[in-house]
């Protein structure tokens, strides 16, 4: 499993969208936190999956939490 720090912007017109800090390109948005994590894990899975076909490296998380910023855990069979 691997563990990517997720940064939540707030969208001034309503929504959100997300960037994973360890991979870079990988976007995602939606109308409620709930509905952005859902996409950000598809998102982080397409993005793996391409890495893979191209046959790069899969980045490993950076312990997010202990440089004290929030994060999101989302399991990603490697």
């Amino acid at each position: 499993m691997h563990s990517y720090t997720v940064i939540v912007h707030e969208e001034e017109e309503g929504g959100y969208w997300a960037e994973v800090e360890e991979l870079p390109g990988c976007f995602a948005s939606g109308e409620t936190l709930d509905e952005l994590e859902r996409d950000v894990k598809e998102a982080i899975e397409q993005h793996i999956a391409a890495l893979k076909d191209i046959g790069q490296p899969i980045p490993k998380g950076r312990g997010a939490a202990e440089q004290g910023i929030r994060r999101w855990e989302i399991a990603i069979p490697a």
